[in-house]
Protein backbone atom coordinates (compact mmCIF):
# COMPACT_ATOMS: atom_id res chain seq x y z
CA UNK A 1 0.00 0.00 0.00
CA UNK A 2 1.19 3.57 -0.69
CA UNK A 3 2.30 5.94 2.04
CA UNK A 4 -0.25 8.41 3.53
CA UNK A 5 1.18 11.08 1.23
CA UNK A 6 0.96 8.70 -1.71
CA UNK A 7 -2.69 7.83 -1.15
CA UNK A 8 -3.66 11.49 -1.10
CA UNK A 9 -1.84 12.06 -4.39
CA UNK A 10 -3.80 9.14 -5.83
CA UNK A 11 -7.10 10.45 -4.50
CA UNK A 12 -6.37 13.94 -5.83
CA UNK A 13 -5.41 12.73 -9.31
CA UNK A 14 -8.46 10.46 -9.53
CA UNK A 15 -10.87 12.99 -8.03
CA UNK A 16 -9.87 15.94 -10.21
CA UNK A 17 -10.60 14.03 -13.40
CA UNK A 18 -13.83 12.55 -12.08
CA UNK A 19 -14.97 15.95 -10.81
CA UNK A 20 -14.42 17.46 -14.26
CA UNK A 21 -16.37 14.63 -15.87
CA UNK A 22 -19.29 15.26 -13.52
CA UNK A 23 -19.03 18.99 -14.24
CA UNK A 24 -19.21 18.27 -17.96
CA UNK A 25 -22.17 15.95 -17.49
CA UNK A 26 -24.19 18.29 -15.26
CA UNK A 27 -23.88 21.64 -17.01
CA UNK A 28 -26.31 20.20 -19.56
CA UNK A 29 -28.92 19.61 -16.86
CA UNK A 30 -28.19 22.90 -15.13
CA UNK A 31 -28.83 24.76 -18.41
CA UNK A 32 -31.82 22.62 -19.46
CA UNK A 33 -34.29 25.51 -19.59
CA UNK A 34 -32.01 27.49 -21.94
CA UNK A 35 -31.07 24.44 -24.02
CA UNK A 36 -34.80 23.74 -24.48
CA UNK A 37 -35.15 27.10 -26.23
CA UNK A 38 -31.91 26.88 -28.25
CA UNK A 39 -32.07 23.36 -29.63
CA UNK A 40 -35.77 22.44 -29.78
CA UNK A 41 -38.86 23.96 -31.48
CA UNK A 42 -40.11 26.83 -29.32
CA UNK A 43 -43.86 26.53 -29.95
CA UNK A 44 -44.58 24.69 -26.69
CA UNK A 45 -42.21 25.47 -23.79
CA UNK A 46 -43.32 22.43 -21.76
CA UNK A 47 -42.74 20.06 -24.68
CA UNK A 48 -39.36 21.65 -25.37
CA UNK A 49 -38.35 21.25 -21.71
CA UNK A 50 -39.49 17.61 -21.66
CA UNK A 51 -37.51 16.99 -24.87
CA UNK A 52 -34.44 18.49 -23.22
CA UNK A 53 -34.94 16.42 -20.07
CA UNK A 54 -35.36 13.32 -22.25
CA UNK A 55 -32.07 14.14 -24.01
CA UNK A 56 -30.52 14.70 -20.58
CA UNK A 57 -31.89 11.32 -19.47
CA UNK A 58 -30.53 9.63 -22.63
CA UNK A 59 -27.03 10.32 -21.34
CA UNK A 60 -27.91 8.32 -18.25
CA UNK A 61 -29.53 5.45 -20.12
CA UNK A 62 -26.36 4.70 -22.11
CA UNK A 63 -24.14 4.80 -19.03
CA UNK A 64 -24.53 1.01 -18.46
CA UNK A 65 -23.23 0.42 -22.00
CA UNK A 66 -20.25 2.62 -21.18
CA UNK A 67 -19.77 0.54 -18.06
CA UNK A 68 -19.62 -2.64 -20.15
CA UNK A 69 -17.31 -1.22 -22.83
CA UNK A 70 -14.86 0.58 -20.57
CA UNK A 71 -15.24 -1.86 -17.68
CA UNK A 72 -14.03 -4.62 -19.99
CA UNK A 73 -11.10 -2.48 -21.12
CA UNK A 74 -10.27 -1.60 -17.51
CA UNK A 75 -10.13 -5.25 -16.51
CA UNK A 76 -7.99 -6.17 -19.53
CA UNK A 77 -5.57 -3.28 -20.13
CA UNK A 78 -5.75 -1.53 -16.75
CA UNK A 79 -7.49 1.20 -14.75
CA UNK A 80 -5.22 4.12 -15.58
CA UNK A 81 -5.40 4.20 -19.38
CA UNK A 82 -9.10 3.36 -19.48
CA UNK A 83 -10.32 6.28 -17.42
CA UNK A 84 -7.80 8.51 -19.21
CA UNK A 85 -9.68 7.61 -22.40
CA UNK A 86 -13.07 8.33 -20.82
CA UNK A 87 -11.85 11.76 -19.75
CA UNK A 88 -10.85 12.71 -23.31
CA UNK A 89 -14.17 11.45 -24.69
CA UNK A 90 -16.22 13.37 -22.13
CA UNK A 91 -14.29 16.63 -22.51
CA UNK A 92 -14.48 16.58 -26.31
CA UNK A 93 -18.23 15.88 -26.30
CA UNK A 94 -18.94 18.67 -23.83
CA UNK A 95 -16.84 21.18 -25.78
CA UNK A 96 -18.64 20.32 -29.02
CA UNK A 97 -22.10 20.81 -27.44
CA UNK A 98 -21.04 24.42 -26.91
CA UNK A 99 -20.27 24.71 -30.64
CA UNK A 100 -23.57 23.42 -32.10
CA UNK A 101 -25.64 26.06 -33.94
CA UNK A 102 -29.17 26.64 -32.63
CA UNK A 103 -32.42 25.11 -33.94
CA UNK A 104 -33.21 28.41 -35.65
CA UNK A 105 -29.98 28.05 -37.69
CA UNK A 106 -29.79 24.36 -38.64
CA UNK A 107 -33.24 23.04 -37.77
CA UNK A 108 -33.59 19.37 -36.83
CA UNK A 109 -29.84 18.79 -36.96
CA UNK A 110 -29.50 20.75 -33.70
CA UNK A 111 -31.40 18.33 -31.41
CA UNK A 112 -29.89 15.36 -33.28
CA UNK A 113 -26.30 16.54 -32.69
CA UNK A 114 -27.04 17.40 -29.07
CA UNK A 115 -28.47 13.92 -28.52
CA UNK A 116 -25.46 12.27 -30.21
CA UNK A 117 -22.96 14.16 -28.04
CA UNK A 118 -25.07 13.56 -24.95
CA UNK A 119 -24.89 9.81 -25.66
CA UNK A 120 -21.10 10.03 -25.94
CA UNK A 121 -21.03 11.85 -22.59
CA UNK A 122 -23.03 9.02 -21.04
CA UNK A 123 -20.72 6.36 -22.47
CA UNK A 124 -17.69 8.19 -21.09
CA UNK A 125 -19.16 8.61 -17.62
CA UNK A 126 -20.15 4.95 -17.66
CA UNK A 127 -16.45 4.08 -17.78
CA UNK A 128 -15.08 6.86 -15.59
CA UNK A 129 -16.63 6.28 -12.19
CA UNK A 130 -15.89 2.56 -11.92
CA UNK A 131 -12.26 3.17 -12.86
CA UNK A 132 -11.72 5.99 -10.38
CA UNK A 133 -13.47 4.22 -7.50
CA UNK A 134 -11.68 0.94 -8.20
CA UNK A 135 -8.33 2.68 -8.57
CA UNK A 136 -8.62 4.46 -5.20
CA UNK A 137 -10.02 1.38 -3.44
CA UNK A 138 -7.17 -0.80 -4.67
CA UNK A 139 -4.69 1.65 -3.18
CA UNK A 140 -6.53 1.86 0.17
CA UNK A 141 -6.08 -0.25 3.33
CA UNK A 142 -9.14 -2.43 3.92
CA UNK A 143 -10.00 -0.89 7.30
CA UNK A 144 -10.18 2.64 5.81
CA UNK A 145 -11.58 1.87 2.38
CA UNK A 146 -14.88 3.61 3.09
CA UNK A 147 -13.11 6.77 4.18
CA UNK A 148 -10.71 7.02 1.24
CA UNK A 149 -13.24 6.10 -1.47
CA UNK A 150 -15.74 8.61 -0.04
CA UNK A 151 -13.53 11.39 -1.41
CA UNK A 152 -14.32 10.10 -4.90
CA UNK A 153 -18.01 10.22 -3.92
CA UNK A 154 -17.81 13.95 -3.25
CA UNK A 155 -16.86 14.61 -6.87
CA UNK A 156 -20.39 14.07 -8.21
CA UNK A 157 -21.86 16.73 -5.93
CA UNK A 158 -18.83 19.01 -6.30
CA UNK A 159 -19.17 18.69 -10.09
CA UNK A 160 -22.75 19.95 -9.79
CA UNK A 161 -21.59 22.66 -7.38
CA UNK A 162 -18.87 23.89 -9.77
CA UNK A 163 -21.17 23.73 -12.78
CA UNK A 164 -23.69 25.96 -11.01
CA UNK A 165 -20.92 28.28 -9.79
CA UNK A 166 -19.45 28.66 -13.28
CA UNK A 167 -22.90 29.23 -14.80
CA UNK A 168 -23.84 31.92 -12.29
CA UNK A 169 -20.42 33.62 -12.61
CA UNK A 170 -20.53 33.73 -16.41
CA UNK A 171 -24.15 34.89 -16.28
CA UNK A 172 -23.10 37.88 -14.16
CA UNK A 173 -20.04 38.65 -16.28
CA UNK A 174 -21.76 38.64 -19.68
CA UNK A 175 -25.19 39.79 -18.47
CA UNK A 176 -28.51 37.97 -18.30
CA UNK A 177 -29.57 38.97 -21.82
CA UNK A 178 -26.36 37.74 -23.50
CA UNK A 179 -26.32 34.58 -21.40
CA UNK A 180 -29.95 33.68 -22.09
CA UNK A 181 -30.55 34.95 -25.61
CA UNK A 182 -26.99 35.32 -26.96
CA UNK A 183 -24.02 32.96 -26.76
CA UNK A 184 -23.12 33.37 -23.08
CA UNK A 185 -24.64 29.99 -22.19
CA UNK A 186 -22.03 28.31 -24.44
CA UNK A 187 -19.05 29.41 -22.34
CA UNK A 188 -19.46 26.81 -19.54
CA UNK A 189 -19.34 24.08 -22.21
CA UNK A 190 -16.34 25.57 -23.99
CA UNK A 191 -14.46 26.04 -20.70
CA UNK A 192 -14.45 22.30 -20.11
CA UNK A 193 -11.69 21.75 -22.69
CA UNK A 194 -9.25 23.72 -20.52
CA UNK A 195 -10.21 21.72 -17.42
CA UNK A 196 -9.83 18.43 -19.29
CA UNK A 197 -6.33 19.30 -20.54
CA UNK A 198 -5.22 20.07 -16.98
CA UNK A 199 -6.69 16.80 -15.73
CA UNK A 200 -5.04 14.77 -18.52
CA UNK A 201 -1.65 16.19 -17.55
CA UNK A 202 -2.27 15.14 -13.94
CA UNK A 203 -3.48 11.68 -14.84
CA UNK A 204 -0.62 10.93 -17.21
CA UNK A 205 1.67 10.93 -14.18
CA UNK A 206 -0.36 8.23 -12.38
CA UNK A 207 0.84 4.66 -12.05
CA UNK A 208 -1.29 1.56 -12.42
CA UNK A 209 -3.26 0.10 -9.50
CA UNK A 210 -0.92 -2.21 -7.48
CA UNK A 211 -3.49 -5.03 -7.29
CA UNK A 212 -4.11 -4.96 -11.03
CA UNK A 213 -0.39 -4.60 -11.77
CA UNK A 214 0.25 -7.72 -9.65
CA UNK A 215 -2.43 -9.67 -11.52
CA UNK A 216 -1.02 -8.56 -14.86
CA UNK A 217 2.51 -9.50 -13.88
CA UNK A 218 1.32 -12.97 -12.82
CA UNK A 219 -0.70 -13.34 -16.03
CA UNK A 220 -3.96 -13.69 -14.11
CA UNK A 221 -5.96 -10.86 -15.64
CA UNK A 222 -9.36 -11.81 -17.03
CA UNK A 223 -9.50 -12.78 -20.69
CA UNK A 224 -13.26 -12.23 -20.84
CA UNK A 225 -14.48 -9.95 -17.99
CA UNK A 226 -18.05 -9.82 -19.33
CA UNK A 227 -18.40 -13.60 -19.31
CA UNK A 228 -16.83 -13.92 -15.87
CA UNK A 229 -18.93 -11.09 -14.45
CA UNK A 230 -22.30 -12.12 -15.79
CA UNK A 231 -21.87 -15.74 -16.85
CA UNK A 232 -20.76 -16.95 -13.42
CA UNK A 233 -23.88 -17.65 -11.34
CA UNK A 234 -22.54 -16.45 -7.96
CA UNK A 235 -21.00 -13.28 -9.34
CA UNK A 236 -24.09 -12.46 -11.38
CA UNK A 237 -26.18 -12.90 -8.23
CA UNK A 238 -24.00 -10.29 -6.52
CA UNK A 239 -24.43 -7.95 -9.51
CA UNK A 240 -28.21 -8.22 -9.20
CA UNK A 241 -28.07 -7.75 -5.43
CA UNK A 242 -25.90 -4.66 -5.82
CA UNK A 243 -28.41 -3.22 -8.28
CA UNK A 244 -31.74 -4.00 -6.63
CA UNK A 245 -30.56 -3.84 -3.02
CA UNK A 246 -28.34 -0.75 -3.15
CA UNK A 247 -27.62 1.30 -6.29
CA UNK A 248 -31.21 1.53 -7.55
CA UNK A 249 -32.40 3.22 -4.35
CA UNK A 250 -29.18 5.19 -3.98
CA UNK A 251 -29.63 6.53 -7.50
CA UNK A 252 -33.15 7.90 -7.02
CA UNK A 253 -32.21 9.45 -3.66
CA UNK A 254 -29.21 11.16 -5.28
CA UNK A 255 -31.10 12.66 -8.22
CA UNK A 256 -34.21 13.58 -6.24
CA UNK A 257 -32.30 15.39 -3.49
CA UNK A 258 -30.16 17.39 -5.91
CA UNK A 259 -31.35 17.49 -9.50
CA UNK A 260 -35.12 17.13 -9.12
CA UNK A 261 -34.97 19.53 -6.19
CA UNK A 262 -33.32 22.07 -8.50
CA UNK A 263 -35.87 21.47 -11.27
CA UNK A 264 -38.77 21.65 -8.79
CA UNK A 265 -37.61 24.95 -7.32
CA UNK A 266 -37.21 26.44 -10.80
CA UNK A 267 -40.32 25.09 -12.55
CA UNK A 268 -42.88 24.37 -9.81
CA UNK A 269 -41.93 26.98 -7.22
CA UNK A 270 -40.96 29.46 -9.98
CA UNK A 271 -38.04 30.85 -7.98
CA UNK A 272 -35.92 33.34 -9.93
CA UNK A 273 -33.06 31.56 -11.74
CA UNK A 274 -30.09 33.04 -9.88
CA UNK A 275 -31.72 32.78 -6.47
CA UNK A 276 -32.80 29.17 -7.09
CA UNK A 277 -29.32 28.07 -8.08
CA UNK A 278 -27.76 30.01 -5.20
CA UNK A 279 -30.04 28.06 -2.83
CA UNK A 280 -28.78 24.78 -4.34
CA UNK A 281 -25.15 25.96 -4.19
CA UNK A 282 -25.30 26.86 -0.50
CA UNK A 283 -27.08 23.62 0.38
CA UNK A 284 -24.44 21.58 -1.47
CA UNK A 285 -21.67 23.46 0.30
CA UNK A 286 -23.22 22.75 3.70
CA UNK A 287 -23.86 19.04 3.15
CA UNK A 288 -20.95 17.86 0.97
CA UNK A 289 -18.52 17.19 3.88
CA UNK A 290 -20.91 14.49 5.10
CA UNK A 291 -19.93 12.23 2.19
CA UNK A 292 -16.62 11.75 3.96
CA UNK A 293 -18.28 11.54 7.40
CA UNK A 294 -20.58 8.69 6.37
CA UNK A 295 -17.89 7.01 4.27
CA UNK A 296 -15.66 6.95 7.33
CA UNK A 297 -18.47 5.76 9.62
CA UNK A 298 -19.16 2.89 7.22
CA UNK A 299 -15.70 1.52 8.07
CA UNK A 300 -16.89 1.22 11.67
CA UNK A 301 -20.62 0.55 11.41
CA UNK A 302 -20.78 -1.20 8.04
CA UNK A 303 -22.08 0.04 4.68
CA UNK A 304 -25.60 -1.39 4.74
CA UNK A 305 -27.09 0.35 7.76
CA UNK A 306 -26.02 3.82 6.70
CA UNK A 307 -27.15 3.45 3.08
CA UNK A 308 -30.56 2.02 4.01
CA UNK A 309 -31.11 4.72 6.64
CA UNK A 310 -30.59 7.37 3.94
CA UNK A 311 -33.11 5.63 1.68
CA UNK A 312 -35.70 5.37 4.46
CA UNK A 313 -35.39 9.05 5.34
CA UNK A 314 -36.02 9.98 1.70
CA UNK A 315 -39.02 7.65 1.49
CA UNK A 316 -40.62 9.15 4.59
CA UNK A 317 -39.73 12.82 4.21
CA UNK A 318 -39.67 13.70 0.49
CA UNK A 319 -43.34 14.65 0.21
CA UNK A 320 -43.36 16.83 3.37
CA UNK A 321 -40.10 18.52 2.32
CA UNK A 322 -41.17 19.26 -1.26
CA UNK A 323 -44.58 20.42 -0.09
CA UNK A 324 -42.87 22.85 2.29
CA UNK A 325 -40.67 24.14 -0.57
CA UNK A 326 -43.84 24.82 -2.56
CA UNK A 327 -45.54 26.60 0.35
CA UNK A 328 -42.53 28.85 0.94
CA UNK A 329 -42.73 30.05 -2.66
CA UNK A 330 -46.52 30.32 -2.84
CA UNK A 331 -47.66 33.97 -3.00
CA UNK A 332 -51.35 33.09 -3.35
CA UNK A 333 -53.49 35.06 -0.93
CA UNK A 334 -50.80 37.65 -0.18
CA UNK A 335 -51.80 41.24 -0.83
CA UNK A 336 -49.25 43.24 -2.80
CA UNK A 337 -48.15 46.54 -1.32
CA UNK A 338 -47.06 47.83 -4.72
CA UNK A 339 -47.58 46.72 -8.32
CA UNK A 340 -46.11 47.83 -11.62
CA UNK A 341 -47.00 46.92 -15.20
CA UNK A 342 -44.79 47.49 -18.24
CA UNK A 343 -45.83 46.88 -21.84
CA UNK A 344 -43.52 46.64 -24.84
CA UNK A 345 -43.58 45.36 -28.38
CA UNK A 346 -40.98 44.16 -30.86
CA UNK A 347 -40.85 42.29 -34.15
CA UNK A 348 -39.83 38.64 -34.25
CA UNK A 349 -37.42 37.27 -36.88
CA UNK A 350 -40.37 36.50 -39.17
CA UNK A 351 -41.68 40.06 -38.84
CA UNK A 352 -44.56 39.20 -36.50
CA UNK A 353 -45.16 41.67 -33.69
CA UNK A 354 -44.64 40.24 -30.18
CA UNK A 355 -46.38 42.06 -27.32
CA UNK A 356 -44.77 41.65 -23.90
CA UNK A 357 -46.42 42.55 -20.60
CA UNK A 358 -44.48 42.40 -17.34
CA UNK A 359 -46.43 42.67 -14.08
CA UNK A 360 -44.33 43.05 -10.92
CA UNK A 361 -45.80 42.79 -7.42
CA UNK A 362 -43.96 43.55 -4.17
CA UNK A 363 -45.14 42.07 -0.88
CA UNK A 364 -44.90 43.21 2.72
CA UNK A 365 -42.53 40.37 3.68
CA UNK A 366 -39.89 41.61 1.23
CA UNK A 367 -40.56 39.06 -1.51
CA UNK A 368 -41.70 39.87 -5.04
CA UNK A 369 -43.42 38.27 -8.01
CA UNK A 370 -42.96 38.98 -11.72
CA UNK A 371 -45.34 37.60 -14.36
CA UNK A 372 -44.28 37.97 -18.01
CA UNK A 373 -46.80 37.40 -20.80
CA UNK A 374 -45.71 37.26 -24.45
CA UNK A 375 -48.43 37.47 -27.09
CA UNK A 376 -47.80 36.63 -30.73
CA UNK A 377 -50.48 36.36 -33.40
CA UNK A 378 -51.28 32.76 -34.26
CA UNK A 379 -49.54 31.22 -31.26
CA UNK A 380 -50.64 30.61 -27.66
CA UNK A 381 -49.59 33.17 -25.06
CA UNK A 382 -46.33 32.29 -23.30
CA UNK A 383 -46.56 33.07 -19.58
CA UNK A 384 -43.61 32.82 -17.21
CA UNK A 385 -43.54 33.54 -13.50
CA UNK A 386 -40.63 34.42 -11.23
CA UNK A 387 -40.64 34.63 -7.46
CA UNK A 388 -37.87 36.33 -5.50
CA UNK A 389 -37.92 35.19 -1.87
CA UNK A 390 -37.02 37.28 1.14
CA UNK A 391 -34.04 36.18 3.26
CA UNK A 392 -36.19 34.11 5.60
CA UNK A 393 -37.77 32.12 2.75
CA UNK A 394 -34.41 31.69 1.03
CA UNK A 395 -32.72 30.21 4.10
CA UNK A 396 -35.66 27.93 4.83
CA UNK A 397 -35.25 26.49 1.32
CA UNK A 398 -31.50 26.16 1.82
CA UNK A 399 -32.12 24.16 5.00
CA UNK A 400 -34.63 21.84 3.33
CA UNK A 401 -32.40 21.16 0.31
CA UNK A 402 -29.36 20.64 2.57
CA UNK A 403 -31.40 18.08 4.51
CA UNK A 404 -32.13 16.18 1.30
CA UNK A 405 -28.46 16.34 0.28
CA UNK A 406 -27.66 14.86 3.70
CA UNK A 407 -29.76 11.84 2.72
CA UNK A 408 -27.69 11.70 -0.47
CA UNK A 409 -24.43 11.62 1.49
CA UNK A 410 -25.73 8.69 3.56
CA UNK A 411 -26.54 6.51 0.54
CA UNK A 412 -23.67 7.66 -1.65
CA UNK A 413 -20.75 8.05 0.77
CA UNK A 414 -20.28 4.29 1.43
CA UNK A 415 -21.40 2.94 -1.97
CA UNK A 416 -17.98 2.80 -3.69
CA UNK A 417 -16.40 0.77 -0.90
CA UNK A 418 -19.48 -1.46 -0.77
CA UNK A 419 -19.34 -2.23 -4.50
CA UNK A 420 -15.57 -2.77 -4.60
CA UNK A 421 -15.79 -5.28 -1.75
CA UNK A 422 -18.40 -7.37 -3.56
CA UNK A 423 -16.22 -8.39 -6.49
CA UNK A 424 -12.74 -9.87 -7.12
CA UNK A 425 -9.97 -7.71 -8.61
CA UNK A 426 -9.80 -9.45 -11.99
CA UNK A 427 -13.40 -8.47 -12.91
CA UNK A 428 -14.03 -5.65 -10.42
CA UNK A 429 -14.11 -2.76 -12.90
CA UNK A 430 -16.75 -4.49 -15.04
CA UNK A 431 -18.79 -6.04 -12.24
CA UNK A 432 -19.18 -2.93 -10.09
CA UNK A 433 -19.66 -0.49 -12.96
CA UNK A 434 -22.75 -2.11 -14.45
CA UNK A 435 -25.04 -2.16 -11.36
CA UNK A 436 -23.80 1.30 -10.38
CA UNK A 437 -24.65 2.84 -13.74
CA UNK A 438 -27.98 1.05 -14.15
CA UNK A 439 -28.98 2.12 -10.64
CA UNK A 440 -27.78 5.69 -11.09
CA UNK A 441 -28.00 6.16 -14.83
CA UNK A 442 -31.36 4.53 -15.53
CA UNK A 443 -33.35 4.58 -12.28
CA UNK A 444 -31.72 7.72 -10.87
CA UNK A 445 -31.05 9.69 -14.04
CA UNK A 446 -34.66 9.34 -15.17
CA UNK A 447 -36.02 10.99 -12.00
CA UNK A 448 -36.20 14.57 -13.39
CA UNK A 449 -37.83 13.42 -16.64
CA UNK A 450 -40.30 10.88 -15.20
CA UNK A 451 -41.23 13.01 -12.19
CA UNK A 452 -41.82 16.07 -14.41
CA UNK A 453 -43.78 13.97 -16.91
CA UNK A 454 -46.04 12.58 -14.16
CA UNK A 455 -46.96 16.11 -13.08
CA UNK A 456 -48.28 16.85 -16.60
CA UNK A 457 -50.89 14.06 -16.38
CA UNK A 458 -54.43 15.37 -15.73
CA UNK A 459 -55.44 14.97 -12.10
CA UNK A 460 -51.91 15.12 -10.71
CA UNK A 461 -50.37 17.90 -8.64
CA UNK A 462 -46.93 19.33 -7.94
CA UNK A 463 -46.05 16.44 -5.60
CA UNK A 464 -47.22 13.57 -7.79
CA UNK A 465 -43.85 13.13 -9.49
CA UNK A 466 -42.30 12.08 -6.17
CA UNK A 467 -44.08 8.74 -6.23
CA UNK A 468 -41.51 7.48 -8.74
CA UNK A 469 -38.37 7.92 -6.56
CA UNK A 470 -40.30 6.97 -3.42
CA UNK A 471 -41.53 3.75 -5.04
CA UNK A 472 -38.10 2.76 -6.36
CA UNK A 473 -36.38 3.56 -3.06
CA UNK A 474 -39.01 1.59 -1.12
CA UNK A 475 -38.48 -1.52 -3.24
CA UNK A 476 -34.72 -1.23 -2.90
CA UNK A 477 -34.99 -0.68 0.86
CA UNK A 478 -37.00 -3.87 1.36
CA UNK A 479 -34.60 -5.95 -0.76
CA UNK A 480 -31.61 -4.38 0.99
CA UNK A 481 -32.93 -5.08 4.48
CA UNK A 482 -33.32 -8.80 3.83
CA UNK A 483 -30.52 -9.62 1.41
CA UNK A 484 -27.75 -7.00 1.55
CA UNK A 485 -24.54 -7.89 3.40
CA UNK A 486 -23.48 -5.20 5.87
CA UNK A 487 -19.75 -5.33 5.23
CA UNK A 488 -17.18 -7.63 3.69
CA UNK A 489 -14.14 -7.33 5.92
CA UNK A 490 -11.58 -9.18 3.86
CA UNK A 491 -10.10 -7.64 0.73
CA UNK A 492 -10.85 -9.81 -2.26
CA UNK A 493 -7.84 -9.99 -4.54
CA UNK A 494 -8.18 -13.24 -6.45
Amino acid sequence: MPSPKGIWSIITASSVGTLIEWYDFYIFGSLSTIIAVKFFPSGNPTTALLSTLATFAAGFIVRPFGALVFGRLGDIIGRKYTFLLTLVLMGSSTFLIGCIPSYATIGGWAPFLVLLLRLLQGLALGGEYGGAATYVAEHSPAHRRGYFTSWIQTTATLGLFISLGVILSIRRIVGVEEFTNGNGWRYPFLLSIVLVIVSIIIRMKMSESPLFAKLKKEGNTSKNPLKESFGHKLNFKMVLLALFGATMGQGVIWYTGQFYAQSFILTKCNIEYEQANTIILIALLIATPFFVVFGSLSDKWGRKHIMLAGMLLGILLYRPIFNQLFKIADRTGLAAIATETKNSEMKDKDGTVVLTRVMTANFADGSSSKITTKQKTGTPDVITKQIVLNDSGKWKMVGLVALMVLFVTMVYGPIAAFLVELFPTRIRYTSMSLPYHIGNGVFGGLVPFIATLITTIPGTNHLSGLWYPIGVASLCFVIGVFFLPNKIDKQVTD
